[in-house]
């Protein structure tokens, strides 16, 4: 991507990057180490294996994610973030906590509307 095609707001230059569902939820797993297909599959949850692939495959044009293929039998490929990839872990951090905050507030409200 070239910089005369990205976005003025830098909000939406990073929803550009993570612009789907499952994006921070592929990013989320491979901060904690390089992972295999299957291994994302099965970590990030109700994922079609099409949409991983295309997902992956976008994270990879972006230069979220590297592709290593083992020329093994059967065939290998591993997925890890790059640098930039990592760098969005502070952005996932902060979204995780805005997540739980949001949760507890509506516990918190939830309890005060059943004791009406």
């Amino acid at each position: 991507m070239k910089l005369k095609e990205l976005p003025k707001n830098p909000v939406e230059v990073t929803l550009l990057m993570i612009d789907t569902k499952w994006k921070p939820l592929i990013i989320k797993e491979l901060l904690q180490g390089t992972k295999r297909f299957g291994e994302l599959k099965k970590a990030v949850g109700n994922i079609t294996q099409k949409v991983l692939t295309t997902n992956l495959r976008s994270l990879e044009d972006k230069g979220l994610v590297e592709r290593k293929e083992y020329s093994t039998m059967p065939p290998k490929v591993e997925y890890t973030l790059t640098d930039l990839g990592y760098s969005l872990a502070v952005v996932l951090d902060s979204m995780a906590e805005w997540g739980s905050a949001y949760r507890e507030l509506l516990k918190i409200i939830e309890k005060q509307e059943n004791k009406k």
